[in-house]
């Protein structure tokens, strides 16, 4: 595919189907999104594909600990999103509670949704994205390129992807089954696999904002 393809085509999948993707292939989306540009090329970024017995494993202490009202992260969270950020988020959760023909108000069909979050969209792939910890916002940062160019690969050979903060809240349960050194942050998952075409969530898209609306040109 040509590169703006890619960057016009690419969306999140919320619905896979159980069918691995080849460990060849999985190398050579990884391969590529090594190529990420980092600060002082440190390379921060830390993966743990996860996949089989031990994705189940994951996804199942998420869920109990979603459930459980446990959680914490190990960046901070966003202070709050006000305007255009919230204008957004709101118009993105509204589209896709639409497509799955939940109402605004069928808050237990939300929660529903929400927890599906932390068993991958049943994904047969996760990826654990970390940075170290000495490397700070920058390392963060770093990493955020990573994931970036990891979806657009992926997206490149055929692989369905969707990048997924909310597995981050849950910090404590992801580092202990991964048993993640104290020095390493989660920063994301990534959920990677074949998409369900015949599921209405993938029918879904978000919208983007304006080159006006995000850039100032200056001379």
């Amino acid at each position: 595919m040509e590169f703006h393809s890619v960057l016009e085509e690419r969306w999140s999948c919320r619905a896979f189907t159980a069918q691995e993707v080849p460990e060849a292939t999985l190398r050579q989306v990884f391969a590529l999104a090594q190529r990420t540009a980092s600060w002082c090329n440190t390379q921060p970024w830390q993966v743990h594909l996860v996949s089989g017995e031990a994705r189940e494993r994951l996804a199942k202490g998420l869920v109990e600990s979603v459930v459980s009202g446990s959680g914490g992260s190990d960046l901070p969270m966003p202070g709050g999103y006000v305007g255009v950020y919230q204008e957004r988020r709101r118009e993105a959760g509204y589209a896709l509670y639409e497509s799955l023909g939940i109402a605004r108000e069928d808050r237990e069909a939300r929660d529903l949704q929400m927890l599906k979050n932390f068993s991958f969209f049943d994904a047969p792939h996760v990826a654990i994205i970390t940075t170290d910890a000495d490397q700070g916002v920058y390392g963060a940062i770093d990493c955020g390129g990573y994931v970036a160019n990891l979806l657009n690969a992926a997206h490149e050979l055929g692989v369905a992807t969707i990048p997924q903060a909310a597995v981050a809240m849950q910090s404590p349960t992801v580092r202990e089954v991964l048993d993640l050194p104290e020095d390493r942050l989660v920063v994301c998952a990534v959920s990677l696999g074949f998409a369900d075409a015949d599921h209405p969530v993938n029918a879904f898209r978000t919208s983007r904002a304006t080159v006006e609306d995000s850039v100032v040109f200056v001379s």
